[in-house]
This record gives structure tokens, sequence and C-alpha cells, in this order.
């Protein structure tokens, strides 16, 4: 007797269902997916204890005639894609013919659509048709899920409180309402508003009604063109940094996406100007020809492959740094309607005057050489004194100026050892006394492994017993008296280099590393005469505005900040 039976089609729904639907949030997706495809112009959803009693989508789409209402429950039933061909050409979400047999077979559903003079009402519950009538003719559709896992008890143990459930929901709407902005969505919960976007078109407006008004002012615009490629969208400034990459919202022909890749190029561009841990607030639109995208990899259809990936990621990196580097100003320090409490720990510098017994003025307009970033350049500051041994403050016409003495410092440290690292030829210094430097077994036979590396850098170099190299010569940049922990520091690098090796990202990780281990440290009191200096190499950077790991070096306290904290300005 055969043992190999073809599974009934109810029983096939449910085990698709495992992944098409695992919690509310993926019901939502799915029809909102639809009324899309369908051409809404407006979406409701509405939600009962976060989804786990009611899913309600309502849409004012194109809608369906009897036969296709009754079809669209069919397996692989689809009215996007006809012929193989059509797998590379996909312009539509879904495409599958999976999801709706699928959600029917494990909930009660009652759908009411129409497309001309009469609507048609259904009544599936497990995913068995219980009715079928004539219902009103309001065009478009609206479909209600009910009962969620309720014959399937395993998947219904694992859905999470209402309230994650909601959450998970809002996620996938404030994407989707960024992704199509064109179409108004609202999102209900036990008969309460929880957003509501308006469907201008425009995509800066969506953001603000998403995310609020703080956000939306600090969003940078993008575009850019290559031959495969067309990107255009919004990026967030490096202070409006989350802890989850849940806000990087990546969009491919309207078609929100994960990508590992895709993530990747926008970190790598917010690199120096975040810290590791951190992601920046994106909504970025791909658009490229359909056949260089490949959906077709998971049910959900948001992980994607990407022909030509080296081309996207380098179009989206240098664009996305091109922004940063270009908006970059210094950041005001009361962003809200009310200030921070602020201590007063003013510590006074004994030699803040000049020989004459003046007071120290640091004109950055006096700077000779020809640099960026004329907000700063054009700066004339008078250097007050040190606060917490820390803070360097400064004043002029238009308030205060608070530079964190450490940040400044590793900025100009940064860009010394980069620029020099970049230098094609090298001078050297020779050691009078070669540095000895001793490893494990394991770390020496890595260092070998990239000795070149070390040796490019201008490293001169011999081995001296067991796991043990001395140094003979190091470029002339390494900081004087602190040679051999910056060579010890290097060669970790060199050891722990992953296998794809970057020579550009090495060599930012060598001038990051340093720039910490060799900059003024916080409770370090220095004198006028070595503020004067920082400021003055602080001017000069490429990038002034933060340090390599994305802080501030420098934050202002307008006027206008300081008499609202004071109570002097009342509104």
């Amino acid at each position: 007797m055969s043992v190999i039976k073809v599974m009934s089609e109810n029983l096939a729904n449910k085990i698709a269902a495992g992944e098409v639907v695992e919690k509310c949030a993926s019901v939502v997706k799915e029809l909102v997916e639809n009324s899309i495809d369908a051409k809404s112009s407006n979406i409701k959803v509405n939600l009962q204890k976060g989804g786990l009693d009611l899913i309600e989508v309502i849409d004012d789409g194109i809608g369906m005639d009897e036969d296709d209402a009754i079809m669209a429950f069919q397996r692989h039933a689809t009215s996007k894609i006809y012929k193989d061909d059509d797998l590379f050409f996909i312009d539509t979400l879904g495409f599958r013919g999976e999801a709706l047999p699928s959600i029917a077979s494990v909930s009660e559903v009652i759908l009411e659509t129409c497309m001309q003079d009469v609507g048609t009402h259904i009544h599936i519950k497990g995913g068995n048709l219980i009715d079928k009538l004539p219902s009103s003719a309001r065009i478009g559709t609206k479909i209600t899920i009910t009962n969620l896992f309720y014959n399937t008890p395993a998947r219904l143990k694992y859905l999470k409180s209402d309230t994650t459930e909601l959450a998970n929901t809002i996620s996938f709407l404030e994407k989707e309402a960024l992704a199509k902005p064109n179409i108004s969505f609202t999102l209900t919960n036990n008969d309460k508003v929880i957003f509501k976007t308006s469907g201008s078109g425009n995509l800066l407006k969506s953001i603000h009604e998403i995310y609020g008004l703080n956000t939306s002012s600090k969003m940078l615009q993008i575009h850019a063109l290559s031959d495969d490629f067309e990107i255009d969208g919004f990026i967030g400034k490096p202070e409006l940094l989350k802890s989850s990459k849940s806000h990087m919202t990546t969009i491919i022909n309207g078609r929100i996406v994960r990508n590992n890749e895709i993530n990747r190029a926008i970190n790598d561009a917010y690199y120096t100007y975040k810290p590791d841990g951190k992601y920046p607030i994106v909504i970025i639109n791909i658009f490229v020809d359909p056949t260089l995208v490949d959906v077709n990899i998971h049910p959900t259809k948001q992980d994607v492959k990407i022909s030509k990936m080296n081309n996207l990621y380098n179009l989206l990196y240098e664009t996305i740094k091109n922004a940063l580097y270009d908006s970059l100003l210094i950041p005001d320090a009361i962003s809200k309607e009310e200030a921070d409490k602020i201590k007063n720990s003013f510590v006074p510098i004994d030699n803040y005057k000049d020989i004459e017994g003046n007071q120290t003025t640091f004109d950055f307009g006096d700077v000779k050489e020809p640099v960026k970033n004329e907000e700063f350049k054009s700066l004339i500051l008078h250097p007050v004194g040190l606060c917490l041994g820390t803070y360097i403050v400064c004043d002029n016409e238009d308030g205060i100026y608070l530079l964190d003495q450490h940040a400044a410092q590793e900025r100009v440290n940064y860009e010394n050892y980069l620029n020099n690292l970049k230098k094609e030829q090298i001078t050297i210094t020779n050691l009078l006394i070669p540095i000895n430097i001793e490893l494990s077994q394991s770390d020496y036979l890595k260092f070998k492994m990239n000795h070149e590396i070390f040796e490019k850098m201008g490293f001169i170099w011999e081995e001296f017993g067991i796991n043990t190299i001395i140094i003979k010569s190091h470029p002339f940049w390494l900081k004087t008296g602190y040679e051999e922990e910056s060579i010890r520091k290097i060669i970790d690098l060199i050891i722990n280099l992953e296998s794809n090796f970057d020579p550009i990202k090495f060599r930012e990780n060598v001038a990051i590393t340093l720039a910490c281990k060799m900059a003024i440290k916080a409770n370090e009191h220095i004198s006028m005469l070595e503020i004067e200096g920082l400021l003055n190499n602080l001017v000069k950077c490429d990038n002034p505005y933060n340090c390599p790991h994305g802080r501030p070096t420098i934050i202002k306290f307008s006027i206008y900040d300081l008499e609202k904290m004071f109570k002097r300005a009342m509104n």
C-alpha cells in the first residue's frame, strides 16, 4: 500500500500559512498589499485588541466581481502573473497567490467587494465556503478577519500580547505609508485612531505625519542616478539616531525590502558620523529594472537579491556620505521647549590672558589656509575657560559655545593620521633603539600572514626570537612618546583583520584607533595656549563638527536659548 499521498488543498493552505501568516501584522501586510495592488487611494485598517480579536481592511480600490472574489481564495490564483517570463517583470506587491487562501485556512473571513453595480459578500471559515450573497455597490473591498489561528492552537499560543501585536502592525504600516506617500493610510485600534496620513504624495510630509516635526525638520533629501539605479529619498542628520535598524526603510520599485548589503552601504556612509550600535533614520527609494531584482526568494517577498550590487553600494555610499558632509553645521544645544538643568561647574583657566593682560580672542576668520565649512571658518570666538576639566567655553555676540576637548582633539588627530596614511610617499623615522613586540603563537602567525600591510604603512621590522618582532623604523607621523603604544594598536588591528580586507576601511580604523588613544582626555586641564592650538587645528579640519565616532565637537547655546532658560524670554 502506498504511503505517499497528495495532501488536501486545505491542509496545504494551513502549511503555507505558517510561512505567510506568523502574526497579526503578517495578515495586515498581505491584505494591505492587495489593496495597494488594487490601486486604492485610501486604505483603512481597523483592529480590535491589536488584531487578536479582529482585523479589518477597507479600501477604495477597483474591487472584484463575483467570480474573482471566489477565485481569490484558491491557492496560486493570481491576477499578477500568467507566464514564466512575468517573474522577471514583477511590478506588483503580490504575485504568488498564497496569501488569501493561507489566511482563510486558519481564520474566519468575511469579504465584501464590488467593482461595478452589484457587490459580493463571501463568508469563509477554516478554508470552507459558508455563504455567498450579493452586497452593497460600494466600489472597493472590505475584508474582515476574526478567530485567527482558531484551528491551529500551536500557532495561536505564540501570538504575543495585544500591545506587541499592535506595535508590529504600526511598524509595518508606518513603512508602507512612507513607501506609498500618495495613499492615505488610517489605523485604528479599539475604535481609537492611532495614526493617519494624508496621501498627499509628498514624502517629507509623510515623514512629518509619522515621526513628527523634530524628525522631519532634520531630514536631508538625496537624489542620484547611475546607469542601472536611481535613488531618491531622505536621510536623517547624525543627531537622529536609533538603537535598532527598524527605522532604516529601503524601498525597491515600491516594495519595502530587507537587504544586508543595502544596510551596510547606508551604515558605512554614516561611518565616523555615528557611534557603533546606533542607526540612522532613512527612507530611500531605489528604482531599478525589475530584471535586476529577484523578489521570489521568500513568501513574504521582503528579502531580495540584487544584480550589480556593487554599483548600488557605491551609489548609496557616495550619495549619502556627500549629503552628510554638505549638511554639517554646529548643533544648537537647546532643541526642546525646556532646557535641561545646567549645573554651575565652571573652572577658570589661570592664564587666559595674553602677555599684556588682555582677554584672548580666537578668530577663526584669520586662518590663512583655504578651508571648507564656512560656518565654522567664519566664527570669532573668545575663549573664556575650561568647565569640568573637559569642556572649553567660548563666547561671541551670538551666544556661548562648548567644545569637548577630547572629541575635538580626536577629530584633529583622525584627519592628520588619515591624510598621512593616504600618502603614497612615506617618510620614515629610524629608531636608535628598536622596539620589541612579543606576541602569542596564534597572533604571531596572523601577523605574518598580513605583514605586507604593516610594511606598506612604512614600518621596517624583523623576526627576533620566538614569536617576537623588532621594529627598526616607523612612519614619521606616529606621536612622539607614544610610538610603542601606537605600534601595538596597529598590530592588533592587523591581527584581527576580517577575511574581506578593505584597505580604505582599514586606514580609517587605524586613524580612529590612534586618534582616540592619543587625544586629550576628559578631566585633563589644559592651558589657554593649548586651547588656542586645538582651536586653530580644528578649524583646518575637513569636518570639524564631530569626532570620528560621531559625537559632536562643538555645541552652541544661542542668546535666545539662554534667555529662555533663565525666563528672560517667555515665548
